[in-house]
Protein backbone atom coordinates (compact mmCIF):
# COMPACT_ATOMS: atom_id res chain seq x y z
CA UNK A 1 0.00 0.00 0.00
CA UNK A 2 1.34 3.14 -1.05
CA UNK A 3 2.03 6.38 1.25
CA UNK A 4 -0.98 8.53 0.73
CA UNK A 5 0.25 11.62 2.37
CA UNK A 6 2.86 11.66 0.07
CA UNK A 7 0.75 11.14 -2.95
CA UNK A 8 -1.34 13.98 -1.62
CA UNK A 9 1.14 16.37 -1.36
CA UNK A 10 2.17 15.50 -4.83
CA UNK A 11 -0.93 16.94 -6.12
CA UNK A 12 -1.05 20.00 -3.99
CA UNK A 13 -1.71 23.36 -5.83
CA UNK A 14 -0.31 26.46 -3.95
CA UNK A 15 -0.27 30.37 -5.66
CA UNK A 16 2.87 32.35 -4.11
CA UNK A 17 1.92 36.20 -2.80
CA UNK A 18 4.88 38.72 -3.04
CA UNK A 19 3.92 40.91 -0.40
CA UNK A 20 6.21 44.36 -0.78
CA UNK A 21 5.94 46.51 1.98
CA UNK A 22 6.87 50.15 3.26
CA UNK A 23 9.16 48.17 5.68
CA UNK A 24 9.32 45.20 4.73
CA UNK A 25 8.90 42.67 2.26
CA UNK A 26 7.45 39.03 2.76
CA UNK A 27 6.09 36.41 -0.15
CA UNK A 28 3.88 33.86 1.17
CA UNK A 29 2.87 30.14 -0.27
CA UNK A 30 -0.59 30.02 0.34
CA UNK A 31 -3.09 26.89 -0.41
CA UNK A 32 -6.48 26.77 -2.48
CA UNK A 33 -8.34 26.86 0.91
CA UNK A 34 -6.32 30.40 1.62
CA UNK A 35 -3.88 29.02 4.36
CA UNK A 36 -0.53 30.33 4.78
CA UNK A 37 1.93 26.95 3.96
CA UNK A 38 5.26 28.82 4.19
CA UNK A 39 6.51 32.17 4.33
CA UNK A 40 9.61 34.51 4.56
CA UNK A 41 9.98 38.08 5.39
CA UNK A 42 12.97 40.31 5.27
CA UNK A 43 12.91 44.32 6.14
CA UNK A 44 15.05 47.01 4.45
CA UNK A 45 16.75 49.57 5.11
CA UNK A 46 14.60 53.08 5.64
CA UNK A 47 16.42 56.03 4.03
CA UNK A 48 15.40 59.78 5.26
CA UNK A 49 17.94 62.21 4.21
CA UNK A 50 15.64 65.31 4.99
CA UNK A 51 13.16 65.82 7.71
CA UNK A 52 10.17 64.79 5.71
CA UNK A 53 11.84 62.70 3.08
CA UNK A 54 11.53 58.73 3.04
CA UNK A 55 13.44 56.92 0.46
CA UNK A 56 13.80 52.81 -0.47
CA UNK A 57 16.84 51.78 -2.43
CA UNK A 58 14.77 49.98 -5.80
CA UNK A 59 17.39 47.53 -5.81
CA UNK A 60 17.10 46.84 -2.77
CA UNK A 61 13.75 46.08 -3.13
CA UNK A 62 14.25 43.30 -5.76
CA UNK A 63 16.91 41.85 -3.79
CA UNK A 64 14.57 41.31 -0.62
CA UNK A 65 11.45 39.83 -2.84
CA UNK A 66 14.16 37.30 -4.60
CA UNK A 67 15.36 36.42 -1.18
CA UNK A 68 11.77 35.81 0.62
CA UNK A 69 11.02 33.56 -2.49
CA UNK A 70 14.24 31.46 -1.99
CA UNK A 71 13.31 31.59 1.96
CA UNK A 72 9.68 30.72 1.51
CA UNK A 73 10.09 27.98 -1.16
CA UNK A 74 13.09 26.30 1.19
CA UNK A 75 10.65 26.39 4.08
CA UNK A 76 7.76 24.95 1.44
CA UNK A 77 10.33 21.92 0.68
CA UNK A 78 11.00 21.54 4.38
CA UNK A 79 7.94 20.66 5.30
CA UNK A 80 8.04 17.74 2.06
CA UNK A 81 5.96 19.70 -0.24
CA UNK A 82 6.74 20.17 -3.94
CA UNK A 83 7.46 23.41 -5.33
CA UNK A 84 6.56 22.24 -9.10
CA UNK A 85 3.00 22.38 -7.13
CA UNK A 86 3.04 26.51 -7.15
CA UNK A 87 0.93 27.33 -10.12
CA UNK A 88 1.43 30.89 -10.38
CA UNK A 89 2.35 34.08 -8.25
CA UNK A 90 0.56 37.29 -7.45
CA UNK A 91 2.16 40.52 -6.75
CA UNK A 92 0.83 43.07 -3.86
CA UNK A 93 2.84 46.57 -2.78
CA UNK A 94 3.13 50.08 -1.11
CA UNK A 95 1.11 52.00 -3.69
CA UNK A 96 2.26 55.81 -5.21
CA UNK A 97 5.97 55.04 -4.12
CA UNK A 98 7.78 56.10 -7.20
CA UNK A 99 10.80 54.69 -9.00
CA UNK A 100 12.18 56.11 -12.22
CA UNK A 101 14.47 54.31 -14.06
CA UNK A 102 16.68 54.14 -17.50
CA UNK A 103 14.17 52.70 -19.90
CA UNK A 104 17.51 51.50 -22.36
CA UNK A 105 19.58 49.48 -19.35
CA UNK A 106 17.11 48.95 -16.56
CA UNK A 107 19.11 51.26 -13.92
CA UNK A 108 17.14 53.10 -11.35
CA UNK A 109 17.86 56.89 -11.72
CA UNK A 110 16.99 57.75 -7.96
CA UNK A 111 15.96 56.36 -4.79
CA UNK A 112 12.47 55.43 -4.91
CA UNK A 113 10.64 57.96 -3.07
CA UNK A 114 8.04 56.83 -0.72
CA UNK A 115 4.58 57.30 -0.25
CA UNK A 116 4.66 59.03 2.88
CA UNK A 117 7.06 61.68 1.72
CA UNK A 118 5.98 65.24 1.79
CA UNK A 119 8.98 66.97 0.08
CA UNK A 120 7.00 68.23 -2.66
CA UNK A 121 4.71 70.35 -0.17
CA UNK A 122 5.62 73.62 -2.35
CA UNK A 123 5.07 72.22 -5.68
CA UNK A 124 2.14 71.02 -4.66
CA UNK A 125 0.45 74.12 -3.58
CA UNK A 126 1.64 75.60 -6.70
CA UNK A 127 -0.02 73.18 -8.87
CA UNK A 128 -3.56 74.10 -6.78
CA UNK A 129 -3.19 77.47 -8.05
CA UNK A 130 -2.59 76.17 -11.79
CA UNK A 131 -6.21 76.71 -14.41
CA UNK A 132 -8.18 73.62 -14.31
CA UNK A 133 -6.89 71.79 -10.75
CA UNK A 134 -10.47 71.87 -9.70
CA UNK A 135 -10.94 69.54 -11.90
CA UNK A 136 -8.62 66.94 -11.40
CA UNK A 137 -10.45 65.03 -8.87
CA UNK A 138 -13.66 64.33 -11.28
CA UNK A 139 -11.26 62.36 -13.96
CA UNK A 140 -8.74 60.62 -11.95
CA UNK A 141 -10.70 60.55 -8.41
CA UNK A 142 -7.37 61.53 -6.29
CA UNK A 143 -7.33 65.66 -5.17
CA UNK A 144 -4.05 67.31 -5.54
CA UNK A 145 -1.75 66.09 -2.46
CA UNK A 146 1.92 65.25 -1.83
CA UNK A 147 0.37 61.52 -1.76
CA UNK A 148 -0.11 60.52 -5.39
CA UNK A 149 2.79 59.57 -7.21
CA UNK A 150 2.78 62.65 -9.99
CA UNK A 151 4.29 65.26 -7.47
CA UNK A 152 7.49 62.36 -6.34
CA UNK A 153 7.91 62.80 -10.65
CA UNK A 154 8.05 66.30 -11.08
CA UNK A 155 10.02 66.72 -7.83
CA UNK A 156 12.44 64.91 -9.70
CA UNK A 157 12.69 66.64 -12.79
CA UNK A 158 12.99 69.53 -11.53
CA UNK A 159 15.83 68.68 -9.25
CA UNK A 160 17.71 65.55 -10.48
CA UNK A 161 19.61 66.40 -13.59
CA UNK A 162 19.57 62.35 -14.00
CA UNK A 163 16.17 62.24 -14.49
CA UNK A 164 15.72 65.68 -16.60
CA UNK A 165 18.85 63.98 -18.83
CA UNK A 166 16.91 60.93 -19.41
CA UNK A 167 13.20 62.59 -20.42
CA UNK A 168 15.06 64.94 -22.73
CA UNK A 169 16.53 61.93 -24.44
CA UNK A 170 13.33 59.80 -24.25
CA UNK A 171 14.55 57.52 -22.27
CA UNK A 172 12.93 57.59 -18.90
CA UNK A 173 10.58 54.98 -17.41
CA UNK A 174 8.21 55.97 -15.00
CA UNK A 175 6.56 53.26 -12.66
CA UNK A 176 4.86 52.82 -9.25
CA UNK A 177 6.48 49.63 -7.42
CA UNK A 178 4.30 46.86 -8.77
CA UNK A 179 5.74 47.93 -12.37
CA UNK A 180 9.10 48.24 -10.84
CA UNK A 181 9.00 44.39 -9.63
CA UNK A 182 7.32 43.11 -12.60
CA UNK A 183 10.21 44.93 -15.10
CA UNK A 184 12.14 43.25 -13.19
CA UNK A 185 11.19 39.98 -11.81
CA UNK A 186 10.99 39.38 -15.83
CA UNK A 187 14.68 40.03 -16.24
CA UNK A 188 14.56 43.65 -17.49
CA UNK A 189 15.41 45.29 -20.31
CA UNK A 190 15.83 41.94 -21.79
CA UNK A 191 11.94 40.71 -21.99
CA UNK A 192 10.60 44.42 -21.40
CA UNK A 193 7.39 43.54 -19.36
CA UNK A 194 5.88 47.21 -18.91
CA UNK A 195 2.87 46.88 -17.02
CA UNK A 196 0.84 47.96 -13.98
CA UNK A 197 -2.83 47.47 -12.94
CA UNK A 198 -5.89 49.72 -12.78
CA UNK A 199 -5.26 50.06 -8.81
CA UNK A 200 -1.69 50.98 -9.18
CA UNK A 201 -1.97 52.95 -12.02
CA UNK A 202 -4.97 55.23 -10.11
CA UNK A 203 -3.07 56.38 -7.88
CA UNK A 204 -0.42 58.23 -10.11
CA UNK A 205 -2.89 60.98 -11.10
CA UNK A 206 -2.53 60.03 -14.95
CA UNK A 207 -5.02 57.68 -15.14
CA UNK A 208 -8.63 58.35 -16.32
CA UNK A 209 -11.02 56.49 -13.55
CA UNK A 210 -13.69 55.77 -15.99
CA UNK A 211 -11.91 54.59 -18.91
CA UNK A 212 -8.97 53.03 -16.92
CA UNK A 213 -6.36 54.58 -19.48
CA UNK A 214 -3.81 57.47 -19.42
CA UNK A 215 -5.89 60.70 -20.00
CA UNK A 216 -4.23 63.01 -22.30
CA UNK A 217 -5.66 66.08 -20.25
CA UNK A 218 -4.55 64.57 -17.17
CA UNK A 219 -1.00 64.34 -18.37
CA UNK A 220 -1.15 68.18 -20.31
CA UNK A 221 -2.02 69.77 -17.12
CA UNK A 222 1.15 68.42 -15.47
CA UNK A 223 3.04 69.71 -18.54
CA UNK A 224 4.51 66.52 -19.62
CA UNK A 225 5.63 65.38 -23.03
CA UNK A 226 4.56 61.92 -23.80
CA UNK A 227 6.86 61.23 -26.36
CA UNK A 228 9.37 61.53 -23.86
CA UNK A 229 8.60 59.60 -21.29
CA UNK A 230 7.76 55.61 -21.00
CA UNK A 231 4.38 55.07 -18.88
CA UNK A 232 3.96 51.80 -18.26
CA UNK A 233 0.83 49.75 -20.34
CA UNK A 234 -2.64 49.45 -18.14
CA UNK A 235 -3.76 46.05 -17.25
CA UNK A 236 -6.06 44.15 -15.48
CA UNK A 237 -5.54 42.64 -11.96
CA UNK A 238 -6.09 39.25 -12.61
CA UNK A 239 -4.53 38.04 -16.16
CA UNK A 240 -2.73 34.71 -17.47
CA UNK A 241 -0.07 36.58 -19.60
CA UNK A 242 0.43 39.90 -19.54
CA UNK A 243 2.79 39.75 -16.47
CA UNK A 244 4.83 37.24 -17.50
CA UNK A 245 7.03 35.35 -15.61
CA UNK A 246 9.72 34.81 -13.47
CA UNK A 247 13.18 34.96 -14.62
CA UNK A 248 14.98 35.46 -11.46
CA UNK A 249 14.73 33.16 -7.96
CA UNK A 250 14.36 29.51 -7.49
CA UNK A 251 10.86 29.62 -9.22
CA UNK A 252 12.30 31.00 -12.55
CA UNK A 253 9.69 30.11 -15.02
CA UNK A 254 6.56 30.28 -12.83
CA UNK A 255 4.17 32.86 -14.32
CA UNK A 256 3.10 36.58 -12.51
CA UNK A 257 -0.82 36.37 -13.19
CA UNK A 258 -2.24 38.48 -10.55
CA UNK A 259 -1.32 42.31 -9.54
CA UNK A 260 -3.26 44.48 -6.67
CA UNK A 261 -1.90 47.56 -4.76
CA UNK A 262 -1.92 46.34 -1.12
CA UNK A 263 -5.44 48.08 0.02
CA UNK A 264 -6.85 46.56 -3.06
CA UNK A 265 -5.71 43.29 -1.93
CA UNK A 266 -6.88 43.76 1.31
CA UNK A 267 -10.20 44.38 0.11
CA UNK A 268 -10.36 41.04 -2.02
CA UNK A 269 -8.40 38.60 0.61
CA UNK A 270 -11.19 40.09 2.99
CA UNK A 271 -13.55 38.79 0.30
CA UNK A 272 -14.98 42.56 -0.46
CA UNK A 273 -16.69 41.58 -3.97
CA UNK A 274 -19.91 43.16 -2.77
CA UNK A 275 -20.92 46.91 -3.26
CA UNK A 276 -21.25 48.03 0.96
CA UNK A 277 -18.88 45.71 2.05
CA UNK A 278 -15.36 47.43 3.80
CA UNK A 279 -12.37 46.65 5.46
CA UNK A 280 -9.92 48.57 7.13
CA UNK A 281 -6.40 47.67 7.20
CA UNK A 282 -3.85 48.74 9.79
CA UNK A 283 -0.46 49.16 8.66
CA UNK A 284 2.56 51.27 8.50
CA UNK A 285 -0.71 53.57 7.43
CA UNK A 286 -4.49 53.23 7.73
CA UNK A 287 -6.35 52.70 4.80
CA UNK A 288 -10.15 52.03 4.65
CA UNK A 289 -11.59 51.12 1.21
CA UNK A 290 -15.21 50.16 0.49
CA UNK A 291 -17.21 48.77 -2.49
CA UNK A 292 -18.99 51.10 -4.30
CA UNK A 293 -19.61 48.51 -7.04
CA UNK A 294 -19.23 49.08 -11.22
CA UNK A 295 -19.19 52.62 -11.65
CA UNK A 296 -16.63 54.75 -9.81
CA UNK A 297 -18.01 57.50 -7.34
CA UNK A 298 -16.47 60.90 -6.69
CA UNK A 299 -16.62 62.02 -3.68
CA UNK A 300 -17.25 65.90 -2.27
CA UNK A 301 -16.42 64.53 1.17
CA UNK A 302 -12.74 64.53 1.47
CA UNK A 303 -12.17 60.51 0.03
CA UNK A 304 -10.90 59.26 -3.19
CA UNK A 305 -12.18 57.49 -5.61
CA UNK A 306 -10.28 54.34 -6.61
CA UNK A 307 -10.20 51.14 -8.38
CA UNK A 308 -11.25 47.91 -5.79
CA UNK A 309 -10.12 45.54 -8.50
CA UNK A 310 -10.51 44.82 -11.94
CA UNK A 311 -10.59 41.12 -12.82
CA UNK A 312 -12.10 41.67 -16.53
CA UNK A 313 -15.21 42.32 -18.37
CA UNK A 314 -18.34 42.53 -15.92
CA UNK A 315 -15.59 41.99 -12.87
CA UNK A 316 -14.58 45.15 -12.57
CA UNK A 317 -15.39 47.17 -8.84
CA UNK A 318 -14.84 50.33 -7.73
CA UNK A 319 -14.11 51.63 -3.87
CA UNK A 320 -14.11 54.25 -2.17
CA UNK A 321 -10.72 54.93 -0.23
CA UNK A 322 -10.01 56.92 3.18
CA UNK A 323 -6.28 56.93 4.06
CA UNK A 324 -4.29 57.85 6.90
CA UNK A 325 -0.29 58.57 7.14
CA UNK A 326 0.37 57.46 10.07
CA UNK A 327 -1.24 54.50 12.16
CA UNK A 328 1.50 51.57 13.44
CA UNK A 329 4.64 53.91 12.50
CA UNK A 330 2.66 55.93 15.38
CA UNK A 331 3.49 52.74 17.57
CA UNK A 332 6.89 52.61 16.21
CA UNK A 333 7.63 55.71 17.09
CA UNK A 334 6.82 55.47 20.66
CA UNK A 335 9.55 52.62 20.64
CA UNK A 336 11.87 53.80 18.75
CA UNK A 337 11.59 57.56 19.91
CA UNK A 338 10.81 58.08 22.77
CA UNK A 339 11.62 54.48 24.35
CA UNK A 340 7.82 53.62 26.18
CA UNK A 341 8.47 49.80 25.87
CA UNK A 342 11.36 47.66 23.82
CA UNK A 343 9.08 46.40 21.60
CA UNK A 344 5.85 47.86 19.11
CA UNK A 345 3.61 44.72 20.46
CA UNK A 346 3.88 46.00 24.25
CA UNK A 347 2.67 49.30 23.66
CA UNK A 348 -0.79 47.85 23.92
CA UNK A 349 -0.22 46.82 26.88
CA UNK A 350 1.12 49.86 28.15
CA UNK A 351 -1.89 51.37 26.85
CA UNK A 352 -4.23 48.71 28.86
CA UNK A 353 -1.95 49.91 32.57
CA UNK A 354 -4.83 53.28 32.19
CA UNK A 355 -8.56 52.67 32.13
CA UNK A 356 -8.24 56.14 29.86
CA UNK A 357 -6.75 58.75 28.26
CA UNK A 358 -6.13 60.81 30.73
CA UNK A 359 -7.50 63.73 28.98
CA UNK A 360 -4.83 63.63 26.23
CA UNK A 361 -5.35 63.61 22.08
CA UNK A 362 -2.38 62.61 19.73
CA UNK A 363 -3.07 64.27 16.56
CA UNK A 364 -0.18 61.87 14.88
CA UNK A 365 0.41 64.07 12.21
CA UNK A 366 3.62 63.29 11.16
CA UNK A 367 3.28 63.90 7.54
CA UNK A 368 0.73 66.25 7.87
CA UNK A 369 -3.26 64.62 7.54
CA UNK A 370 -4.89 62.99 5.22
CA UNK A 371 -8.73 61.57 4.29
CA UNK A 372 -10.38 63.41 4.78
CA UNK A 373 -8.98 66.15 6.27
CA UNK A 374 -5.89 66.61 3.87
CA UNK A 375 -4.25 69.09 5.68
CA UNK A 376 -0.58 69.36 4.14
CA UNK A 377 0.87 71.75 7.06
CA UNK A 378 -0.45 70.34 10.37
CA UNK A 379 2.04 68.29 12.75
CA UNK A 380 1.78 66.14 15.24
CA UNK A 381 1.14 67.42 18.50
CA UNK A 382 -0.37 66.15 21.85
CA UNK A 383 -3.05 68.21 23.92
CA UNK A 384 -4.11 67.41 27.43
CA UNK A 385 -1.27 66.74 29.33
CA UNK A 386 -0.70 67.78 32.81
CA UNK A 387 0.99 66.69 35.58
CA UNK A 388 -1.04 63.41 36.07
CA UNK A 389 0.04 62.25 32.38
CA UNK A 390 1.66 58.93 32.43
CA UNK A 391 3.19 56.48 29.84
CA UNK A 392 -0.08 54.74 29.22
CA UNK A 393 -2.25 57.83 28.67
CA UNK A 394 0.21 58.62 26.10
CA UNK A 395 0.32 55.40 24.76
CA UNK A 396 -3.33 54.92 24.46
CA UNK A 397 -3.89 58.21 23.04
CA UNK A 398 -1.38 57.08 20.04
CA UNK A 399 -3.44 54.22 19.40
CA UNK A 400 -6.76 56.10 19.90
CA UNK A 401 -5.33 58.47 16.86
CA UNK A 402 -5.94 55.87 14.38
CA UNK A 403 -9.52 54.78 15.25
CA UNK A 404 -10.40 58.33 15.52
CA UNK A 405 -9.37 59.33 12.36
CA UNK A 406 -11.20 55.93 11.00
CA UNK A 407 -14.24 57.72 12.26
CA UNK A 408 -14.25 60.41 10.12
CA UNK A 409 -13.13 58.34 7.26
CA UNK A 410 -16.60 56.26 8.01
CA UNK A 411 -18.60 59.42 8.11
CA UNK A 412 -17.99 60.89 5.07
CA UNK A 413 -18.12 57.51 3.31
CA UNK A 414 -21.53 57.68 4.36
CA UNK A 415 -22.30 60.87 3.50
CA UNK A 416 -20.75 59.95 -0.37
CA UNK A 417 -22.72 56.88 -0.81
CA UNK A 418 -25.81 57.29 1.16
CA UNK A 419 -25.68 54.11 3.11
CA UNK A 420 -25.17 53.11 6.71
CA UNK A 421 -21.96 50.91 6.91
CA UNK A 422 -22.97 47.40 9.07
CA UNK A 423 -20.00 46.28 9.76
CA UNK A 424 -16.10 46.97 9.69
CA UNK A 425 -13.68 44.32 8.40
CA UNK A 426 -10.13 44.98 9.66
CA UNK A 427 -6.28 43.55 9.48
CA UNK A 428 -2.97 44.39 9.31
CA UNK A 429 -0.40 45.05 12.43
CA UNK A 430 -1.99 47.16 14.72
CA UNK A 431 -5.79 44.75 14.65
CA UNK A 432 -3.63 42.16 16.41
CA UNK A 433 -4.32 44.25 19.77
CA UNK A 434 -8.00 43.93 20.90
CA UNK A 435 -8.07 46.96 23.01
CA UNK A 436 -7.79 49.08 19.93
CA UNK A 437 -10.24 47.15 17.97
CA UNK A 438 -12.60 47.55 20.95
CA UNK A 439 -11.80 50.93 21.11
CA UNK A 440 -12.56 51.13 17.11
CA UNK A 441 -15.93 48.91 17.69
CA UNK A 442 -16.86 52.00 20.54
CA UNK A 443 -15.64 55.06 18.50
CA UNK A 444 -17.47 54.14 15.38
CA UNK A 445 -20.52 52.26 17.05
CA UNK A 446 -20.64 49.38 14.91
CA UNK A 447 -19.42 45.67 15.29
CA UNK A 448 -15.48 44.95 13.95
CA UNK A 449 -14.93 41.79 12.29
CA UNK A 450 -11.10 40.42 12.63
CA UNK A 451 -10.74 36.87 10.90
CA UNK A 452 -8.43 34.13 12.94
CA UNK A 453 -5.57 34.56 9.40
CA UNK A 454 -4.84 38.55 8.95
CA UNK A 455 -2.55 38.20 6.33
CA UNK A 456 -5.42 38.91 4.00
CA UNK A 457 -3.34 41.46 1.79
CA UNK A 458 -1.50 38.37 0.53
CA UNK A 459 -4.50 36.07 0.21
CA UNK A 460 -6.03 38.94 -1.79
CA UNK A 461 -2.43 38.71 -4.31
CA UNK A 462 -2.64 34.75 -3.83
CA UNK A 463 -6.72 35.22 -5.16
CA UNK A 464 -6.19 37.43 -8.06
CA UNK A 465 -3.35 35.32 -9.62
CA UNK A 466 -5.50 31.63 -8.71
CA UNK A 467 -8.28 32.99 -10.32
CA UNK A 468 -6.30 33.65 -13.80
CA UNK A 469 -5.15 29.88 -13.75
CA UNK A 470 -7.90 28.18 -12.92
CA UNK A 471 -6.94 27.58 -8.72
CA UNK A 472 -10.26 28.96 -8.76
CA UNK A 473 -12.85 29.74 -11.36
CA UNK A 474 -14.77 32.30 -9.61
CA UNK A 475 -15.42 34.17 -6.88
CA UNK A 476 -18.17 32.14 -5.35
CA UNK A 477 -15.49 29.55 -4.76
CA UNK A 478 -13.62 31.68 -2.59
CA UNK A 479 -16.42 32.27 0.34
CA UNK A 480 -15.68 29.67 2.44
CA UNK A 481 -11.96 30.64 2.81
CA UNK A 482 -11.27 32.37 5.92
CA UNK A 483 -14.28 32.41 7.63
CA UNK A 484 -13.88 29.95 10.58
CA UNK A 485 -12.58 31.36 14.08
CA UNK A 486 -13.00 35.34 13.32
CA UNK A 487 -13.61 37.82 16.00
CA UNK A 488 -15.90 40.13 16.34
CA UNK A 489 -15.67 43.35 18.92
CA UNK A 490 -19.11 44.92 19.65
CA UNK A 491 -19.64 48.63 20.98
CA UNK A 492 -19.30 48.52 24.79
CA UNK A 493 -19.07 52.40 25.16
CA UNK A 494 -22.63 54.50 25.47
CA UNK A 495 -22.94 56.46 22.19
CA UNK A 496 -22.64 59.89 24.07
CA UNK A 497 -19.52 59.38 25.19
CA UNK A 498 -18.20 58.18 22.14
CA UNK A 499 -19.91 61.47 20.42
CA UNK A 500 -17.87 63.78 23.09
CA UNK A 501 -14.71 62.12 22.48
CA UNK A 502 -14.86 62.08 18.69
CA UNK A 503 -15.48 66.33 19.46
CA UNK A 504 -12.49 66.84 21.51
CA UNK A 505 -10.55 64.97 18.52
CA UNK A 506 -11.60 67.23 16.03
CA UNK A 507 -11.17 70.04 18.05
CA UNK A 508 -7.64 68.98 18.87
CA UNK A 509 -7.49 68.27 14.51
CA UNK A 510 -8.50 71.93 13.92
CA UNK A 511 -5.58 73.45 16.09
CA UNK A 512 -2.89 70.86 14.91
CA UNK A 513 -2.93 73.02 11.45
CA UNK A 514 -0.41 75.66 10.43
CA UNK A 515 2.78 73.82 11.95
CA UNK A 516 4.86 73.35 8.71
CA UNK A 517 5.43 76.34 6.44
Amino acid sequence: MGDTTTSNKSHETFIGSIDQGTTSTRFLIFNRHGEVIASHQIEFKQIYPHPGWHEHDPLEIISSVEQCIDGAVKDLETQGHASANIKAVGITNQRETTVVWNHETGEPLYNAIVWTDTRTQALIRKLKHRLGSDQLQQLCGLPLSTYPSVGKLLWLLDNEPKVKEAYEKGNLAFGTIDAWLVYKLNGGPKKNVFVSDPTNASRTMFMNLTTLDYDESLIDFFRLDQTKIHLPKITRSSDPEAYGRLEVSVLKGVPITGCLGDQSAALVGQKGFTPGLAKNTYGTGCFLLYNVGEKPVFSTHGLLGTVAYDFGPGKRMYALEGSIAVAGSSVKFLVDNFGFVESSSKISQLAATVEDNGGCVFVTAFSGLFAPYWIDDARGTIYGITAYTQRGHIARATLEATCFQTKAILDAMEKDSGAKLAELAVDGGMSNSDLTMQTQADLIQIPVRRPQMRETTALGAAIAAGLAVGVWDSIDELKDINVEGSTVFKPQLHEAKSKEMFERWEKAVQMSKGWSS
